[in-house]
């Protein structure tokens, strides 16, 4: 479980962020996001650790490339604690930024493994967003 203090931290930050993005701002931006990889980096491999600052970053993240690096070190936190909803939200985030950069097969797998772990959860929207993903890139 997520502290609450590093909870509304990360999501605080997420809002200013998106904020930022939407008038364009992209020194605030660069600014919030460096405050964000710094809350990550300082609660890394302690008890305050968790998925969820990690897929946060990567969501926020300019390039792909960081992105999936991101979301790679999430589903490592998220794996570590068998959180099942962590790991079907970032397989899928990875898929969609797999699928951008034409890694068509990995995007393929974590859909799969998304799907599997999704078998879990509550979230139907999720659930159907990964179904609806996986079908197309099937059928191609």
């Amino acid at each position: 479980m997520i502290s609450t203090k590093i909870y509304k931290s990360v999501y605080g930050l997420a809002e200013k962020l998106m904020e930022a993005d939407k008038n364009g701002d992209k020194v605030a931006f660069n600014s919030l996001y460096a405050e964000l990889r710094a809350v990550c980096i300082d609660n890394e491999n302690t008890d305050k650790d968790h998925p969820e600052q990690w897929e946060t970053l990567a969501d926020f993240a300019e390039n792909l490339e960081e992105a999936l690096e991101g979301y790679e070190k999430a589903m490592e936190k998220a794996m570590a604690i068998n959180a099942k909803d962590h790991m079907s939200s970032i397989a899928f985030s990875m898929a969609t930024v797999q699928i951008e950069l034409g890694q068509t097969d990995a995007a393929i797998k974590n859909l799969q493994d998304a799907k599997i772990n999704a078998n879990k959860i509550d979230d139907r929207e999720l659930k159907t967003d990964i179904d609806e993903l996986l079908e197309t890139l099937l059928a191609d």
